[in-house]
C-alpha cells in the first residue's frame, strides 16, 4: 500500500504555482498545485484526458469551458476532456489544491 502525508509534501515558490506529485501511475495522476496569492495556472485544454480539482486549502477560482466559480474547501470541478480549464489565486492567503487527471496524458 502507498500511503502519503499531503500536508509535508507542499511547497510553495515566489515564481509561480508549484506541482507537487503525489501519485503518478500509468494510468493516472494525482498533484498538488499549491499557489501563492496572485498566482495561476494557465488556461489550457486536454485533448483525451478529464481532469478534477478538489480545492484543499483556502479559496480558487476555476475556470472550466468559459465560466468562473468561486470553490472554497471541500468543493471540487471536473473538466472533461476539450474543455479549457485552469485555477487561480485571487485571495490573500495560500491555497492548495489536489488535481486528478486520468487517462494519464502521454
Amino acid at each position: 500500500m502507498e500511503i502519503t502525508t499531503l500536508k509535508t509534501q507542499r511547497r510553495f515558490a515566489d515564481e509561480k504555482m508549484q506541482k507537487v506529485p503525489v501519485f503518478d501511475t500509468e494510468k493516472m495522476f494525482f498533484d498538488q498545485y499549491c499557489l501563492l496569492p496572485g498566482q495561476a495556472q494557465k488556461i489550457h485544454t486536454h485533448a483525451g484526458e478529464d481532469k478534477v480539482y478538489l480545492v484543499f486549502d483556502g479559496e480558487a477560482t476555476v475556470h472550466v469551458g468559459g465560466e468562473e466559480q468561486v470553490l472554497r474547501e471541500g468543493q471540487a470541478a471536473l473538466a472533461r476532456a476539450g474543455t479549457a480549464h485552469g485555477v487561480r489565486n485571487a485571495t490573500d492567503a495560500p491555497l492548495v489544491v489536489l488535481a486528478v487527471m486520468a487517462p494519464r496524458p502521454d
